[in-house]
């Protein structure tokens, strides 16, 4: 029985490489036009994707929302620690400090410049969750629990997803920002806006996880 899907498998790749693609002869070359003039990008591939792009990052948001949910509702009957043991020696101390120095300011790069190069609102918002991180590991839980509620960071991340939803709609009706010249960073329209605020979603979002996880099941 292994020799008949080893025999399938290999006549399916020689299929693949010989025979020629009926449906690359099919195309029609004002499909390609057409994509190029309604996106306004000469590359055709990257104009579909940015006329996809939206929806992608808007499901990426619901995912993320019920990730930080499940979490909560996990740890909703565990106990908290009572010792929570931390990194106190002093060269790691400076070496997650300017790590988290490093994943801020990358952050910020692939929210403002994402739409130029690979990157993107979820992308920068994961380097933000990863500073954020390296500085709980290195500071008291009670601490960064008190900054978390006086700076309102949960209520922060609601507007965003709020602000996001509002514009992605507008968005999708068809009322976009002027664009600038191509390859600046003004030629986004409102792509940049829309990668900021993802940005802040999900990195205080995985401040709260980050907050979770450490009261409830520690660092060590």
């Amino acid at each position: 029985m292994k020799w008949v899907y080893l025999v399938a498998g290999i006549a399916l790749y020689v299929k693949m490489i010989v025979m020629p693609n009926p449906m690359a002869e099919m195309v029609d070359v004002s499909i390609v036009e057409t994509i190029v003039q309604d996106s306004g990008v000469p590359n055709a591939v990257s104009g579909i994707i940015f006329r996809n792009r939206l929806y992608d990052t808007i499901f990426e948001v619901v995912v993320f929302t019920l990730a930080v949910m499940g979490v909560r509702f996990l740890m909703s009957n565990e106990q908290p620690l009572t010792h929570i043991y931390q990194f106190n020696d002093q060269p790691s101390i400076v070496l997650a400090r300017l790590g988290a120095t490093i994943a801020a300011l990358v952050s910020i790069e692939l929210a403002i410049r994402g739409h130029l190069s690979p990157g993107g609102g979820f992308a920068a918002g994961v380097a933000g969750g990863t500073a954020i991180g390296l500085i709980a590991i290195t500071s008291p839980t009670e601490w960064m629990q008190k900054l978390y509620q006086s700076w309102q960071a949960a209520t922060w991340e609601k507007i965003s997803v709020l602000i996001f939803i509002i514009l992605a709609v507008i968005t999708l009706i068809g009322l976009e920002l002027p664009y600038g010249e191509m390859g600046s960073l003004l030629s986004g329209g409102i792509i940049p806006i829309l990668n900021i605020l993802v940005a802040i979603k999900v990195a205080l979002g995985s401040w709260a996880v980050i907050l979770i996880f450490i009261r409830y099941r520690g660092l060590l």
